[in-house]
């Protein structure tokens, strides 16, 4: 049974275009998911979470981005932090065992990640993580599209550290929303995803406790868990969001094509045109092929397959397919829908701005096929 209720999403999906209009943050859909249990799903029954699988989640994800994309995107990152936690736990790894618990307290989880200009991504950091003598961590940088800016409680986040003695180390921590030093800017005002408002979050000298800085790792490629953690939890679940984008253009495609009346051809239905007949099912034709790959990969991260060394070609090549696949079903959505979809209010309208926010997460197209050439080829010398 599905923990997203048809009356849920219906609420969801009628809030979606006036967050979209106002910039404004999905507060209210964030609540309503709270009531429901989902921000628990990834988490064990024996925390007091759901106890959902990933794969069970990344199809309430696909039902969530149907109803209202930028709603799942934002919540998306807090059950990215969970899903890492779990895929550890799971691996008997209990190092971020306490995201669980405080995410079944209430606590909300954001992914401060990304820094502009770093195309390092995991395997670097211009955040600096100043080590103090208690052993805990301060950073100071600044991290982009931080979703969640306005509610998160929790802030998963890494920098480097160049003054130990073992250094450099990249540092993993998670600090809280009262921490001094944390600003968060007033800067998301974009194309698309509005309402998730991933706002800037600039730090200077956060203090993360000992007790929540959980790895130190040299730079670069790792085989730690932590970073095949994040990696396919981040990857799976976003790629749930632009399927279920795509989804929804696809219905709505099929909506118009039947709405729509040709004057040229005496009021015929434009679903009878065989131009439209064929974008709609090359939509659906790419739509269908994603869905099996996205399920084998949520479900062998599950049930713990081990890929070896071609785990990382599979993450990146999921991604960049639902991404890409999304796009064009989109666009060919419109190609049928006419010049209501040009409008900023219109639904389709929205979805084509929300989709191309694919394109900017990590692994972008350049650095998914380095990855699979890699896995192909061996790395370059």
């Amino acid at each position: 049974m599905s923990i997203l209720s048809e009356s849920l999403l219906q609420s969801i999906h009628d809030r979606a275009a006036g967050y979209d209009r106002d910039n404004a943050f999905v507060a209210e859909d964030l609540a309503e998911l709270r009531s429901s249990g989902y921000l628990t799903a990834l988490v064990p029954t024996s925390m007091g979470g759901l106890g959902l699988s990933l794969q069970d989640v990344v199809h309430e994800q696909m039902n969530l981005a149907a109803a209202a994309p930028a709603t799942a995107l934002a919540v998306n990152m807090h059950l990215v932090w969970t899903g890492v936690a779990k895929t550890m736990l799971d691996r008997g790894d209990d190092a971020l065992e306490f995201v669980l618990r405080e995410a079944a307290e209430g606590e909300l989880f954001a992914l401060a990640i990304s820094e502009a200009g770093n195309d390092l991504v995991l395997f670097g950091s211009a955040t600096d993580a100043a080590p103090v003598p208690d052993g805990g961590y301060e950073f100071t940088g600044t991290k982009i599209f931080t979703s969640l800016s306005p509610a998160w409680t929790r802030l998963g986040l890494f920098g480097l550290d160049t003054t130990s003695p073992d250094a450099p180390k990249l540092v993993h921590a998670v600090v809280a929303r009262d921490a001094a030093g944390i600003t968060i800017l007033d800067d998301w005002d974009t194309l698309g995803m509005r309402a998730s408002q991933s706002s800037s979050t600039r730090l200077e000298g956060v203090r993360a406790e000992p007790q929540r800085v959980f790895r130190r790792l040299d730079p670069g490629p790792s085989p730690d868990l932590l970073i095949f953690s994040i990696f396919s939890n981040f990857e799976t679940l976003l790629s749930a969001v632009y399927t279920g984008i795509a989804r929804r253009a696809l219905e709505l495609g099929v909506e118009n094509a039947m709405r729509r009346k040709s004057a040229k051809n005496a009021g015929e239905a434009k679903s009878l045109d065989p131009d439209i007949r064929w974008k709609l099912a090359d939509a659906a034709i790419a739509y269908d092929a994603i869905l099996p790959q996205l399920d084998a990969v949520a479900a062998d991260i599950d049930a713990g397959v081990d890929r070896g060394d071609q785990w990382f070609r599979a993450l990146v090549g999921l991604k960049l397919r639902a991404t890409d696949t999304a796009k064009f079903v989109v666009d060919q959505a419109i190609r049928v829908s006419g010049g209501g979809s040009y409008f900023s209010g219109n639904e389709l309208g929205r979805l084509y701005r929300d989709v191309l926010a694919g394109g900017f997460h990590p692994s972008n197209e350049d650095s998914a096929h380095a990855t699979v050439a890699s896995a192909l080829l061996g790395p370059l010398p």
